[in-house]
C-alpha cells in the first residue's frame, strides 16, 4: 500500500511501522474523517497457518474489548481483504520512553502510575477470560498524561482455547525477558503470568535493567528458573523498600505465591506505604549464581563415579571373602 491508496472506505496516509507479520499504516476513515491505524498482514503471513491464526485471534479479541486501556479494533463488514482497523492512539511505546529516559529508567512515582494503568486494563481483560501472555514495553502505549493502552493480542489466549506454549510460539513471541517461569517450563500461562510480566516491567522502569540476563534467550530463561535478581534497592537506594517488596511479590517463581489478581496487585501499587516488607532470603542470597552447566557437570561426575564405587565394593567383598 502507498499514500493515497484506498482500502474499502479508508485512505492510506503513511506507513508508521513494519514487523515480520504486518505493516501498520495511518489512514483516514472517509466516512467521518477520523484517523485510524490499519494493520495489514504481509502476503507470506497469510500463507502461514500459525501466523494467520495469530492475526485472526488478535482481531477477534480486539473487537470484543471496550476499555480505555485496551486498543479498540473496529468491525469492518464485507472487508475486501484480511486486515484490522484500529483506533489511532497518540503517544509512545513504553519501550521508546525507557530508551529516551535518563539511565533508561523512570522516577518511582511515574513507574507506579504507569503500572497502575496497565493493571487496570489487565483487570478488565482477565475478567473476560483473556490472558495477554506477551506483555512487554513494546506492547504498551503511553500518552502524554501517562494513560496506557495494551496492544498486540496476537498470542493472547481465551479460556478454553487450544493450548499454545512458549515452545510452539518461540518464533513469534519475541524477547524472553518478560516470560513467566511456568511459561518457560512449557505450561499454559494464566492471568498470574501477565502479573509476572508487569513485575518485570516495573523492575525495569525502576532500575533501567531487566531482572534476568544472559547471552542468549535460553540462558536468560534458565537464569529466571535458578537465580534471584539483583534487589532493586541495590541498583537505586532511593527506591522505597515497600516498592521493592511489591516487585518481589509480582516476581515470585511459584504462581501460587504471586498476587492473586490484578486488583490485589493494583491495591499495593496505589498504596505502597501500606505494604509490609518481608525479610526475604532473596535479599541475602541474590549474589549466589547457580548455573545449569554446573548441574550437568555434577550429574556426569556422579555417573562416572558409579562404576568406581561398584568396583570398590566388589574389591572390598573379594578381600573379605
Amino acid at each position: 500500500m502507498h499514500p493515497g491508496d484506498t482500502l474499502d472506505h479508508f485512505r492510506i496516509e503513511r506507513l508508521v511501522a513494519r514487523s515480520g507479520m504486518a505493516s501498520i499504516y495511518k489512514a483516514t476513515d472517509l466516512r467521518d474523517g477520523k484517523p485510524v491505524a490499519l494493520k495489514i498482514p504481509h502476503p507470506e503471513m497469510e500463507a502461514d497457518p500459525q501466523l494467520y491464526d495469530r492475526f485472526q485471534r488478535e482481531g477477534e479479541i480486539g473487537k470484543s474489548m471496550d476499555h480505555p486501556g485496551v486498543m479498540k479494533v473496529y468491525h469492518i463488514p464485507d472487508a475486501s481483504r484480511v486486515y484490522m482497523a484500529m483506533e489511532w492512539v497518540k503517544g509512545q511505546l513504553l519501550r521508546q520512553i525507557l530508551h529516551d529516559a535518563e539511565g533508561k529508567k523512570l522516577p518511582q512515582d511515574r513507574a507506579l502510575r504507569i503500572t497502575l494503568g496497565i493493571l487496570d486494563a489487565l483487570e478488565y481483560i482477565h475478567a473476560r477470560g483473556v490472558v495477554h501472555r506477551d506483555l512487554k514495553p513494546e506492547n504498551i502505549m503511553v500518552d502524554d498524561e501517562d494513560r496506557v493502552k495494551l496492544i498486540d493480542f496476537g498470542i493472547a489466549s481465551l479460556e478454553g482455547a487450544k493450548r499454545l506454549t512458549f515452545a510452539k510460539l518461540s518464533n513469534v513471541m519475541g524477547t524472553p525477558d518478560y516470560i513467566s517461569p511456568e511459561q518457560v517450563k512449557g505450561k499454559r500461562g494464566d492471568a498470574r503470568s501477565d502479573l509476572y510480566a508487569v513485575g518485570v516491567m516495573l523492575y525495569e522502569m525502576l532500575t533501567g535493567k531487566v531482572p534476568f540476563t544472559g547471552p542468549n534467550p535460553f540462558q536468560i530463561m534458565n537464569d529466571r528458573l535458578l537465580n534471584n535478581p539483583v534487589p532493586p534497592r541495590e541498583i537505586d537506594p532511593s527506591i522505597w523498600p515497600e516498592v521493592q517488596e511489591i516487585v518481589y511479590r509480582a516476581l515470585e517463581r511459584d504462581p501460587a505465591n504471586r498476587y492473586k489478581n490484578a486488583r490485589e496487585f493494583a491495591k499495593d501499587v496505589a498504596n505502597p506505604e501500606q505494604v509490609g516488607v518481608a525479610d526475604r532470603a532473596e535479599l541475602k542470597d541474590w549474589h549466589v549464581r547457580k548455573s545449569p552447566l554446573l548441574r550437568q557437570i555434577a550429574f556426569y561426575v556422579m555417573l562416572a563415579l558409579i562404576p568406581v564405587a561398584v568396583f570398590g565394593l566388589l574389591f572390598y567383598v573379594a578381600r573379605r571373602s
